[in-house]
């Protein structure tokens, strides 16, 4: 055996051993590698908890702000389910305000830091700084929630004008949401 080889066993035998410590699957750890700076998560926080969002976000067709005779579809609020990576629901999403609720009970609210774009019919990646949780459970200590991998979800294609005003208007979505707790 050369000199190299054996370094190489020896470490993969301790990231083996130091994964078997911890039960967790340090490969399977979900990575901030390739997304816009926007929306990283500060350095001192570390992931608790990665959901998969599906379901419907809501539009309604409004007059445009500051912009007299114009009209836009303007986000109304999200309702969907909160999914482990094995596809069981945990918790759920909805709004407004803005909510993430597990199936335990504790729930938060959050203020939106920043966004960035995800390709075109894709709603934005998404930084939110989280408020504190209510109630106990797996919300409990969250700091941050990351919105990435995102399919669909943007404004309908349908006019917006002065004779659909009030109209609202469905879409479907689905989102990766990373939970965020201080190291």
């Amino acid at each position: 055996m050369t000199i190299l080889h054996t370094l190489g066993v020896l470490a993969a035998a301790i990231s083996l051993a130091a994964c078997a410590g911890t039960g967790m699957d340090k490969s399977m750890v979900y990575s901030q590698a390739g997304l816009p700076d926007a929306v990283m998560v500060p350095a001192g926080h570390r992931v608790a908890l990665e959901t998969v969002g599906a379901g419907d976000i809501t539009y309604e067709c409004r007059a445009k702000a500051n912009a007299p005779g114009q009209h836009e579809w303007v986000f109304v609020g999200p309702d969907a389910k909160l999914m482990d990576r094995s596809g069981k629901q945990i918790g759920k999403y909805f709004g407004p305000p803005a909510t993430w609720q597990s199936m335990d009970g504790s729930k938060l609210t959050g203020a939106q830091v920043a966004v960035a774009p995800n390709g075109n019919g894709n709603i934005p990646y998404q930084l939110v700084k989280a408020n504190p949780a209510m109630g106990n459970g797996a919300m409990q200590g969250v700091s941050y929630i990351q919105r990435v991998a995102t399919r669909g979800g943007t404004a309908p294609a349908m006019a917006c004008g002065a004779s659909s005003m009030g109209q609202k208007q469905v879409v479907q979505y689905q989102a990766d949401y990373i939970f965020y707790r201080p190291m």
